[in-house]
């Protein structure tokens, strides 16, 4: 992907980043204010919030986003709430923004000279007087130091927002390092940097307004703070009909959004992107139409979701997953793809020759000399829990990594073994030897194409999707992966037309 293409995809996302940003830095200020007024007349209360708003920040922010979906999505059997995307983006970066406007400003009013707090009483001014027209203005530059740190937070934090499925311009960084695509993660970090900068100017500007008492330094900003953000969501909202395509964070993901976005357009309709996101925060955006359609694999399903530890065959595992989807959540499974893209442990050939490794029972001996490199959910998923005791694997250590850098880690020697996906183009060019499981432990994972139950009840979304059943061949997906994975960097754009120029000759044949 050239510069060019990487710009093209900017101004929508860094439009939606500002709407985010500009909301959760309100909404702490609307928090965080107030609370340091009160925090400075008592102190006990002080020690509290500064003590909860400092908690708030040794959380990981990609932690605390994810666990507002959980939360939302309880509430949502109670008063229907969005679970995903914009609002457990808010929320979270809301509280993150807590801290510095809350200590700063608990900092500016008890630093005050009491002198002159006397002085204001000496002249029978009422609390409320000597908040606005004494303590305020002294307090100004350093609250004004905290927003200011704030926003900055904020900005930085909001790319993390693409993990609960609000577009950002976490988009195309998470993106870029997934495939590794420098040129996608350099343009959405300078855009986040510049943003940031830019705020930080403007906020500036309207701290020098306030303290000079020059009005139109401080009207100004203001009023582009509030309007651009307005103007920004009034031209983006997004008509009713928009159909919207869920992906998971890796490259196979990206791919078939495309193509399943294609069919849709064609069939008229408006569709928009929620990627990068867990499997588990997207099968449940899909039961709760937060989601219209995604491809889901069956292996996934079977094992976390439905907690089936037993490996039939894959037609008959397939059937099950799709009666299990309509009947628990509703979800309308359309049928496999037409390739499957299982969990494979795999080695570098050298290493398979030297070891003589051609089965996952031929691992059992030498994995105490080897590190196991796993994707990032691989470890903690009961696919790996099974492959252990099935083979009684006991590796020297494991490592977790983004799934692109599993692969270079075997380059680098950082893993020996890794966590592959069959229908990855890389386990061909990279000469990987994918280990065979000859007991099984390893259910199907056929790519499903799975609607919710709102599009699964509209008869042209099923009807524009249906001829995308059975019509990927596994050695078509795995060209369309290398596309994008390997030295080429192509778009996730441009392996999507190619699959799709792979299905429509396959359907003339």
């Amino acid at each position: 992907m050239n510069w060019s293409d990487a710009l093209s995809r900017l101004p929508p996302l860094l439009a939606s980043h500002i709407v985010l940003a500009a909301a959760a830095l309100f909404l702490g200020m609307v928090i965080a204010l107030p609370m340091g007024v009160v925090a400075a007349r008592h102190p006990r209360f002080g020690r509290v919030a500064l003590g909860f708003a400092s908690l708030v920040q040794t959380i990981p922010s990609l932690a605390l986003l994810a666990l507002f979906y959980p939360l939302l999505l309880a509430l949502s059997g109670v008063v229907r709430v969005p679970a995903l995307g914009f609002l457990p983006s808010l929320l979270a970066l809301a509280l993150y923004a807590l801290l510095p406007i809350l200590r700063n400003t608990v900092i500016a009013l008890t630093s005050i000279d009491p002198e002159i707090i006397e002085a204001a009483d000496g002249i029978g001014m009422t609390r409320g007087q000597k908040l606005w027209i004494v303590q305020a203005p002294l307090a100004l530059p350093v609250v004004m130091g905290g927003i200011r740190t704030a926003a900055v937070w904020t900005i930085g934090a909001a790319t993390l927002s693409t993990t609960v499925g609000q577009p950002s311009l976490g988009d195309i960084i998470f993106s870029g390092l997934q495939t590794q695509n420098w040129v996608l993660v350099v343009t959405g970090c300078v855009a986040a940097a510049i943003l940031a900068l830019v705020v930080d100017a403007m906020l500036a500007l309207a701290e020098h307004g306030l303290a000079t008492r020059r009005r139109w330094l401080w009207v100004v900003p203001l009023l582009v703070a509030v309007l651009v953000p307005v103007a920004i969501t009034v031209a983006r909202t997004a008509p009713a009909s928009t159909i919207t395509i869920g992906a998971k964070n890796f490259s196979e993901q990206y791919i078939l959004a495309r193509v399943i976005g294609h069919r849709l357009e064609a069939a008229g309709y408006r569709v928009r992107y929620k990627e990068n996101l867990g499997s588990a925060v997207v099968f449940d955006a899909l039961g709760h139409d937060d989601v219209d359609v995604y491809v889901e694999y069956a292996g996934t399903l079977w094992t976390n979701a439905m907690k089936r530890s037993d490996v039939p065959a894959r037609p008959i595992l397939n059937r099950a997953v799709g009666d299990w989807t309509l009947r628990e959540h509703g979800v309308t499974s359309l049928g496999p793809l037409g390739f499957e893209n299982a969990y494979a442990l795999a080695v570098p050939g050298e290493l398979a020759r030297r070891r003589g490794l051609r089965t996952l029972a031929n691992l059992t001996a030498a994995a105490p000399d080897l590190t196991l490199g796993g994707d990032l959910e691989f470890l903690d998923r009961p696919e790996w829990a099974a492959i252990r005791q099935a083979y009684a694997l006991d590796f020297r250590a494991t490592r977790a990594f983004a799934p692109t850098f599993m692969y270079a880690a075997l380059k680098s020697h950082d893993a020996d073994v890794i966590s592959a996906f069959s229908s990855d183009g890389r386990i061909a060019a990279d000469g990987l030897v994918v280990l065979g499981d000859p007991r099984n432990a390893i259910p199907g994972y056929d790519a499903l194409l799975l609607v919710g139950p709102k599009a699964g009840h509209d008869a042209a979304i099923v009807a524009a999707l249906r001829s995308l059943v059975g019509a990927i061949p596994v050695n078509a997906m795995r060209h369309a992966n290398l596309m994008v994975d390997g030295p080429q960097k192509a778009s996730a754009d441009v392996a999507a037309a190619w699959l799709e120029q792979a299905i429509a000759a396959k359907g003339a044949r």
